[in-house]
């Protein structure tokens, strides 16, 4: 089935800007995404290896790491010609899948369970023009080593097969979890979410240590 992206509830979440910033915010990360999409396509300078694979990550809570995500990826969806992805991989605190009232659907751990499940089958269209969503699916104790397995990096292959498609990760925190770190290794692109005047440079400056080259 098709999801209807409620925008209304989202505004009331805090996960779209208000009304009347929207054309600035929009603008803004219009400017944010020009880079990725270029690195990811190779549109004027070279692709990145595993570019259109990208992971949305931030130091520690509340930095707005999934607001960027959201918008972020309804930003990427706008591009002709590209399909957009976004991945719930918090899967400790999978707020991606409650915003879009798919926490009880299959997702990305129950993927990487069972490798014979179809990718395509549990992908969510919305209605978004060129916005998919993957949820975080069923909970799991090991959800670390199930990201760190031979099963993720097929996976990550699986649905970049699609060769118009960018796949946004919504992380965990890097500073609190290893799921993050893992999924780092994995991406091409990391983008790093600060919290103006609230996140501690030295956690800035950790967070990206693990991200290491």
């Amino acid at each position: 089935r098709i999801v209807a992206v409620n925008r209304e509830a989202l505004h009331s979440a805090g996960m779209l800007a208000p009304q009347q910033e929207e054309r600035r915010i929009g603008h803004e990360y219009r400017q944010i995404k020009r880079p990725l999409v270029a690195n990811a396509l190779g549109r004027g300078v070279a692709p990145v290896n595993n570019g259109r694979l990208i992971m949305v990550a931030s130091a520690l809570p509340g930095d707005g790491k999934t607001f960027t995500s959201v918008n972020l990826a309804m930003s990427i969806a706008l591009e002709k010609d590209v399909h957009t992805l976004l991945v719930d991989a918090d899967v400790a605190k999978p707020h991606i899948s409650r915003l879009f009232g798919l926490e009880s659907r299959q997702g990305l751990l129950d993927l990487l369970r069972d490798d014979k499940l179809d990718a395509e089958s549990v992908i969510v269209p919305t209605d978004v023009p060129g916005l998919s969503i993957l949820p975080a699916g069923r909970h799991s104790e090991t959800a670390t080593e199930l990201l760190a397995s031979a099963r993720m990096q097929s996976l990550a292959a699986r649905l970049t097969a699609d060769t118009e498609r960018i796949v946004l990760f919504d992380s965990p925190p890097l500073l609190l979890t290893t799921e993050s770190r893992v999924l780092a290794s994995i991406v091409g692109q990391v983008v790093i979410v600060v919290g103006a005047g609230s996140t501690p440079q030295k956690a800035v400056l950790d967070a990206v240590d693990l991200v290491g080259e």
